[in-house]
């Protein structure tokens, strides 16, 4: 019996797979991947002669008999998710319908959206006395979210904020940051799809950038970055790191 190995993507542009996970994927005599969010591209490239399965019009059953199936007849298998499998990838419940059967799995990181919007922006997301903390998470909506981690309610610490799956409703995600540490004239950004040849980069604040999404006709694919660290590059708020300061010893420096 074969493995199933469960691959981060990358959020979009076909080289940000790992090398690891591009390596799998030309082995795979077997692939089933998230045909409304990875590119197609990736699978041409590394899999042009394995056998294709898009989950996009699955359910969970039928993915799991697609693994189950290709791994019990000893097939080289991958699952292939966007960005980075553990963020809002819907692995669990399928790693638990694989131990059900007996099937042996591993998971081979990605690069996530947030980090390739980071990258987009050209912005650190952790910087000295302005933000040392990063919030991944996303508003309630189809999908609920603890009655602790609402919004609103996180929004209290005022950290670097990266939210997903939110774009569609942007004005419910401005009121309830609104009910934090955030004020009107926070920095906000918005980038839709992240490395994809029609990226979109939009800057505002809390007060504008509702207007600014709707008026750009954004509603999915978007990751939404709130939080004072938006404002270093162009206010001077980043305090250098001690890391390369000069009069900063430690380990390898006196």
């Amino acid at each position: 019996m074969a493995i199933v190995y469960f691959v981060g993507a990358g959020p979009g542009d076909a080289e940000l797979i790992t090398v690891k996970g591009a390596r799998l994927l030309s082995e795979a005599d077997v692939i089933v991947f998230a045909g409304s969010l990875v590119d197609r591209e990736l699978v041409l490239r590394y899999a042009p002669n394995a056998e294709v399965f898009d989950s996009a019009g699955m359910t969970l059953e039928e993915t799991t008999e697609a693994l189950v199936h290709a791994a019990v007849a000893g097939k080289k298998v991958v699952r292939l998710h966007t960005g980075d499998p553990s963020i809002y990838g819907a692995i669990q419940e399928q790693m638990a319908e694989l131990d059900r059967y007996g099937v042996a799995y591993e998971v081979v990181p990605g690069v996530t959206s947030a980090f390739a919007a980071a990258a987009a922006l050209k912005q650190e997301l952790t910087l000295p006395e302005v933000s040392q903390t990063v919030i991944i998470t996303r508003i309630a909506g189809r999908t609920p979210v603890p009655e602790r981690e609402r919004l609103g309610e996180i929004a209290r610490i005022g950290a670097t904020m990266l939210i997903y799956l939110s774009i569609g409703m942007i004005e419910k995600v401005v009121a309830e940051l609104l009910e934090g540490a955030y004020q009107p004239e926070t920095p906000v950004a918005i980038v839709a799809r992240a490395t994809w040849p029609d990226q979109q980069v939009i800057e505002g604040t809390l007060a504008d950038i509702a207007g600014k999404v709707r008026e750009a006709g954004i509603g999915k694919q978007a990751l939404i970055i709130v939080g004072d660290v938006l404002n270093a590059r162009t206010a001077g708020l980043a305090a250098k790191s001690q890391l390369y300061d000069k009069d900063f010893s430690h380990e390898f420096r006196a």
